[in-house]
């Protein structure tokens, strides 16, 4: 609970106060209305997708205590990154309710690094070695890469065994 609280608690709450100190810039009342139904839309979206990764994922979104399964149902059936969107349009709903342009401007900026950190970091990381076969056919553009079952990972190998047991993919 602290993760959910401190990293989308900082990036669409914290952040957005600074730059705005809420002070609305006199939105029109459709636009504002369209902003709360936004963030009360994305303020569930983003608890069922955390709540997903500690039932199904037995774990959290946080880097201290990553999930021990791969998280494919909920919303993660339709998109990779469910939180990241639920986030920005936290913030873009922000900037509606506020009528307040800045708040844009910093959708986009997150947007970008949200982008930049899962095209450079996550997708290579997930290249490494080899590719646990349950991401891969979760990630299409992983597709001929090798493919890596991991010991206890969706029960591939008897339970005790450690390692990985590798081998090329056969796509």
């Amino acid at each position: 609970m602290v993760f959910l609280a401190v990293a989308p608690g900082v990036v669409a709450g914290l952040v957005p106060w600074l730059l705005t100190g809420w002070r609305p810039a006199g939105a029109p009342a459709w636009l504002q209305a369209l902003g709360w139904i936004a963030l009360a839309a994305e303020a569930a979206v983003l608890h069922e997708a955390f709540g997903r990764f500690v039932a199904e994922g037995v774990g959290t979104p946080a880097p201290v205590a990553p999930t021990e399964r791969l998280v494919v149902g909920g919303l993660y059936r339709y998109v990779r990154n469910p939180m990241y969107l639920a986030v920005a349009a936290m913030i873009l709903g922000q900037a509606a309710v506020l009528g307040r342009w800045v708040l844009v401007a910093y959708a986009v900026a997150f947007g970008a690094t949200v982008w930049s950190f899962v095209h450079w970091y996550e997708e290579p990381a997930l290249r490494v070695g080899c590719v646990n076969s349950a991401i891969r056919a979760n990630l299409p553009d992983l597709q001929g890469d090798r493919v890596c079952e991991p010991y206890g990972f969706q029960n591939s190998v008897p339970s005790g065994k450690q390692g990985h047991a590798c081998h090329e993919s056969a796509a």
